[in-house]
């Protein structure tokens, strides 16, 4: 049966991502931080949607497995996000938008396309997501700007479940997962990233939630010291 092939398949992704971990800390780095975010979800006429998000990274501690680590509170980052999407089939979305990234003595931009395929099954529901984003530096220096252009391709798979019922009603709790792989391209380097999110959300009314989980992110693939960076998720929804 398709729906418990696809649902097999996620769960194989757990161990796989544990057994990478396992066999590289002795030679990787990592970082732990807070993530928060705020996303907020406007209904339009014909099929349109507006999602605004704004996120911020708060670093807390780093260092390499098994050194002493460096703890020390650092603003890393915030991104502020605005992306149009219309649903184009019974299951399908197309969408397009802008982000702009605000580091300590910089700001990047990013233009992404996406498409997605929501399905609901019984129990939960399965969504994938292919999206392509291309950051870049608006700096009036044209060497420095060439310098930032990065290109990359992404596949999401989140899977749903409810923990109350068949489905997520208001004032009831949700587990939600997150698995996503990143391929990424900057002049002549290229780079892999592993992204896994489990998430408990709990859905006030049907226009406001907030999940609260991990944000484990695994990257540096094809340098000699891999990184590992793990966020605490707080993210607020709301739907108008």
């Amino acid at each position: 049966m398709p729906t418990t092939l696809s649902f097999r398949w996620y769960i194989l992704i757990f161990p796989l991502l544990l057994f990478t971990v396992k066999n590289g800390n002795a030679q990787s780095i990592y970082r732990v931080g807070t993530m928060p975010s705020v996303n907020i979800n406007f209904g339009l006429p014909n099929n349109w949607a507006l999602h605004f998000k704004t996120e911020s990274r708060l670093l807390f501690q780093s260092g390499q497995f098994g050194k002493e680590p460096v703890r020390d509170f650092y603003y890393v980052l915030s991104d502020i996000s605005m992306i149009a999407s219309r649903k184009t089939g019974l299951n399908t979305n197309l969408g397009g938008g802008y982000l702009v990234r605000i580091l300590e003595n910089q700001v990047i931009h990013r233009t992404i396309q996406q498409f997605s395929i929501v399905s609901q099954y019984n129990r939960f529901r399965l969504a994938h997501r292919f999206s392509a984003d291309q950051s870049f530096n608006l700096n009036p220096n044209e060497e420095v700007k060439l310098k930032y252009v990065q290109y990359r391709l992404r596949y999401r798979i989140a899977a749903e479940f409810p923990l109350n019922g068949q489905s997520v009603d208001a004032r009831e709790f949700y587990l939600k997962i997150n698995n996503e792989y990143l391929y990424g391209w900057q002049n002549s380097g290229n780079d892999i990233e592993i992204r896994i999110v489990p998430i408990i959300g709990y859905n006030f009314v049907d226009k406001s939630k907030l999940e609260l989980g991990l944000d484990y992110r695994l990257d540096s693939f094809l340098n000699a010291t891999t990184r590992n960076s793990f966020w605490l998720s707080v993210n607020w929804f709301f739907r108008i």
